[in-house]
Order: structure tokens, then C-alpha cells, then sequence
């Protein structure tokens, strides 16, 4: 896996990569540290990846499962560290499921084994930040 970054010089704190896979990502940083605010802040990006990460594991395991999915979102909230480096200190992952018949034990699970087993994302956070998860299921008609 590979990404290279380009500071966009001239607009202010802005950065464009290009990932290895060919698409391009956008941050910016706050104003206040030379920003003009039009993109997503790099942490923001990381928490933004982490959540897509461990989604697409929660979605891939249920339906390997069999189980009729029809959406699957993740709300992060982190907390950071009040000094350098401000990385994750706490990090609570909300899944909202839905689907036809999903029962909520086989989305605890499939939540369970990215948490545990496969969302190399979470991993690498946890080694700086306590990590707990929350699941619900809504039923689609």
C-alpha cells in the first residue's frame, strides 16, 4: 500500500493525496493553524477511515452470514490527548444496522470479530486510545 501527499502551496495548509489505488483525498487544516477550513482536518481523516474500515467488516460479515442488509453506519467519537503528540485517547463506535430480520446478537458479533479480529484500523488505535463499541438494529420494511 502506498500514498504520496502534496502540500497545495498557496493554499494556505491544504493537502492532496493520491493513493496508491488512484484516488485523490483533500484535507485542510483549522485557520487558526493556517487553514482555510475547505477540507477535512487529517485526524479527521484517520477517524473518517477507521469507521469505513470497521463498517465494511460489519457489512461483509453479515451478509457472508446471509443476513439481508440494507445499511450500516457508524458514529466516532474520539478524544484526544491534551498534549503533543494529540493522538486517541478514548474511541467509542456506534453501529446503527438495518436490514430485514438482522438479529442483533449476529450484529454484536460481526461487530465483535472487526473490533477483535479483522479491522486492521481499530488495531492500530488501540494501542493509544480505549476502544468500546455500541450496537443497534433497526428492521427495514
Amino acid at each position: 500500500m502506498e500514498c504520496t501527499v502534496h502540500w497545495v502551496a498557496g493554499a494556505g495548509m491544504a493537502f492532496l493525496a493520491e493513493t496508491g489505488s488512484g484516488h485523490t483525498l483533500t484535507m485542510d487544516g483549522a485557520p487558526d493553524g493556517g487553514g482555510r477550513n475547505l477540507a477535512p482536518r487529517p485526524m479527521e481523516t484517520l477517524l473518517a477511515g477507521t469507521g469505513g474500515c470497521a463498517a465494511y467488516d460489519v457489512v461483509l460479515i453479515l451478509k457472508r452470514g446471509r443476513h439481508e442488509v440494507t445499511g450500516c453506519e457508524v458514529k466516532l467519537q474520539a478524544e484526544r490527548a491534551t498534549a503533543d503528540p494529540k493522538v486517541f485517547i478514548a474511541l467509542n463506535m456506534h453501529f446503527v444496522v438495518t436490514g430485514r430480520g438482522v438479529p442483533l446478537a449476529a450484529a454484536e458479533r460481526a461487530v465483535a470479530l472487526s473490533h477483535e479480529k479483522y479491522c486492521s484500523a481499530t488495531a492500530m488505535i488501540a494501542h493509544t486510545a480505549k476502544v468500546t463499541t455500541s450496537v443497534e438494529v433497526r428492521q427495514s420494511p
